[in-house]
């Protein structure tokens, strides 16, 4: 399964408080590496503001909040992340 997290070094405007999208990337690996041992995750952080991708351009268009999490390129969560719903996510995949 692949975890992707779309997100940028300054914070999201509607996201103050909240941990920054590296701190979410990182939180992520560790939370469902404890939860998920047997399963095989493939980690990756994108900086949507040095990409030129559709998701990107929607990020940047203010269509998605960041960090933007994608399983296996689904978007499952955006803004201040919420570990249940990318457990459900991982759970249907």
């Amino acid at each position: 399964m692949k975890i992707t997290v779309y997100g940028a070094e300054v914070q999201c405007a509607s996201c103050v408080g909240a941990p920054s999208s590296i701190e979410t990337y990182e939180w992520l690996q560790s939370a469902l590496g404890r939860k998920y041992p047997e399963h095989n995750f493939e980690f990756e952080y994108i900086d949507f503001e040095t990409v030129d991708d559709e998701i990107s351009e929607a990020i940047k268009q203010d269509e998605w909040f960041y960090p933007l999490v994608l399983l296996n390129g689904e978007v499952v969560d955006e803004g201040v992340v919420q570990l249940r719903k990318v457990y459900a996510a991982i759970e249907q995949a």
